[in-house]
């Protein structure tokens, strides 16, 4: 079995910096890598950012680009997303998730694993 577990939400004013991690457990040897959606109160999940763990290829979505980097830890277990120049839109509970394919990776049913989830509230 594989568990994801995420920390790092909480509340931070706009412009403010957040940094989220997700630990992961298990087989994580036959997955593709490592993503982070978000559900925003009245929205669809919305993918936010991805990491391959053959070469550290990443995407993010171009409504965080240059405010938003996913990284991951030298044992690749752990992947972080720092979260700078925060806006009270970024508001949202945060998922990691991880999965086999690879293939699209800003499709929420292309994975096969989820975090529970870690609130992030940012105030204007």
């Amino acid at each position: 079995q594989l568990q994801l577990v995420e920390s790092g939400g909480g509340l931070v004013q706009a412009g403010g910096p957040l940094r989220l991690s997700c630990a992961a457990s298990g087989r994580t040897f036959d997955t593709y890598g490592m993503a982070w959606f978000r559900r925003a109160p009245g929205k669809e999940r919305e993918f936010v950012a991805a990491l391959r763990w053959s070469d550290g290829y990443t995407w993010h979505v171009d409504s965080v680009k240059g405010r938003f980097t996913i990284s991951r830890s030298n044992a690749k277990n752990t992947v972080f997303l720092q979260m700078n120049s925060l806006k009270p839109e970024d508001t949202a509970v945060y998922y990691c998730a991880t999965g086999r394919s690879g293939l699209r990776v800003v499709v929420a049913d292309e994975y096969n694993y989820w975090g529970q989830g870690t609130q992030v509230t940012v105030s204007s």
